[in-house]
């Protein structure tokens, strides 16, 4: 289990926000499904379903999602799901993205790894993926 790196693009979609489920003194939580086209050494898509806490300062919010992979990771084919994790504390962001442990499936089992997301100055996504296989 060497480890690795794939790196690439991504394209989202279908931001589909519901209502707030809760939303108490300016501090709301809702659930918004997207999906995401991935290119480069990951080629293939997903959707992820987010829990989303937005807050009364604009730059302190949080998410965690649930993201199942479906494509070809340098060659080999099957899928995995990602844990996102995220904080902006006002304005200062952390991002944790980690494979869920022996949830990859095809020539993809037993799929570790942590992926790093950049959006760029002109909106594009990218994404660094460090994993062992």
């Amino acid at each position: 289990m060497n480890p690795m790196t794939a790196k690439g693009s991504f394209d989202t979609a279908g931001w589909d926000a519901k209502p707030p489920y809760d939303d108490r003194d300016g501090v709301t939580l809702g659930l918004v499904t997207m999906t995401k086209t991935f290119h480069g050494d990951l080629t293939g898509t997903s959707v992820v379903t987010l829990m989303v806490a937005t807050t009364p300062v604009e730059s302190s919010r949080s998410y965690v999602a649930l993201e199942r992979i479906e494509g070809t990771l340098d060659g080999r084919s099957g899928s995995f799901v990602v844990q996102h994790s995220a904080v902006s504390d006002k304005g200062e962001q952390s991002l944790r993205v980690s494979v869920v442990p022996d949830s990859a499936t095809g020539e993809l089992r037993g799929l570790r790894g942590e992926m790093t997301i950049v959006i760029g100055p002109d909106g594009g996504h990218s994404y660094t993926f460090d994993y062992r296989l």
